[in-house]
C-alpha cells in the first residue's frame, strides 16, 4: 500500500517538482494550496505525512500545524515543514509548533523523499516492516500470508489489500470513499457499497468460530480496525 503524502504549498512549480519526485519514489500525492483548504482536506484524505509550507495564504503553516496538534484526530499526523525561513530561531519555532522535521528551501527533492521515509520509519513503522501485527492478527507481506491466533486466514486479493490498509492505520476510521481510494485506487470507479461486501467477507474470514470482531463499524462514518469491534 502506497503511503499518502499531502503537499500543502501555494507555489505551483514547487508542487509540480514534489509530485513528480514523490510519485517516482512510490508515494501517492494529494495537494492543498492554502492553509484553510488543507485543514478540511486533511480530514477528508487522512494523509500519512504532511509536507507543509510555512508561508501560506489564509492560514499560515505554523498556525495550521498548531491546530492539527490540538485536534485528537490529527495529533499524531507526521508533519515536515518546508520553508525559506532558514534561521535557527525559525527552525525552533517550527519544531515547537509540532513539526516532526524541517527542510529549508531551496531543497533537494531526494532529501525530501529521504526525510519522509525516515519519518515514516520512526512514526509509522508498519510501512517499513514485512510483518504487520495487531491484537492476535499477523500479516506476513513477503509470504502473503495472514494468521489469527496462529491459525491461517484465507483471504482473496481484495480482502488482503483491504486488511493491509486497515492494519497500517489501526484505530483510524475510514469512510467508504477513503477505503476505495486507498485500496482500489483513485483511477478506478467502484460503487461505495462494494466496500461493505468486502468488509463482510473480511469479517467472515477473520472471525471464524466465535472470535471477537476486529473491525468496528462507525455509523454514518465508515470502518476501523479496532479490537473493540463494536458498532458506534
Amino acid at each position: 500500500m502506497r503511503p499518502k503524502i499531502m503537499v500543502v504549498e501555494d507555489e505551483t512549480a514547487i508542487v509540480t517538482i514534489l509530485r513528480y519526485n514523490l510519485e517516482r519514489a512510490g508515494f501517492a500525492v494529494e495537494e492543498a494550496n492554502d492553509g484553510e483548504e488543507a485543514l478540511w482536506r486533511i480530514r477528508e484524505v487522512k494523509p500519512d505525512v504532511l509536507l507543509l509550507d510555512w508561508m501560506l495564504p489564509k492560514l499560515s503553516g505554523l498556525e495550521l500545524c498548531r491546530q492539527l496538534r490540538r485536534d485528537p484526530e490529527t495529533r499524531n499526523l507526521p508533519i515536515i515543514m518546508l520553508t525559506a525561513r532558514g534561521e535557527e530561531t525559525d527552525r525552533v519555532r517550527g519544531l515547537d509548533s509540532g513539526a516532526d522535521d524541517y527542510v529549508p528551501k531551496p531543497f533537494s527533492p531526494q532529501e525530501v523523499v529521504a526525510r519522509i521515509r525516515a519519518v515514516l520509519r520512526r512514526i509509522r513503522p508498519a510501512f517499513s516492516e514485512e510483518v504487520l501485527s495487531y491484537a492476535d492478527l499477523q500479516m506476513d507481506l513477503a509470504a502473503h500470508k495472514v494468521t489469527r491466533s496462529a491459525e491461517p486466514v484465507h483471504l482473496g486479493p481484495t480482502e488482503f489489500r483491504l486488511l493491509r490498509f486497515l492494519m497500517e492505520h489501526p484505530g483510524r476510521v475510514f469512510s467508504r470513499e477513503q477505503l476505495l481510494d486507498g485500496v482500489w485506487g483513485q483511477d478506478i470507479y467502484v460503487e461505495p457499497r462494494t466496500v461493505d461486501v468486502h468488509i463482510r467477507r473480511l469479517r467472515k474470514a477473520l472471525n471464524g468460530e466465535n472470535l471477537p470482531d476486529l473491525i468496528r463499524t462507525v455509523r454514518s462514518a465508515g470502518y476501523a480496525l479496532d479490537a473493540q469491534g463494536t458498532a458506534a
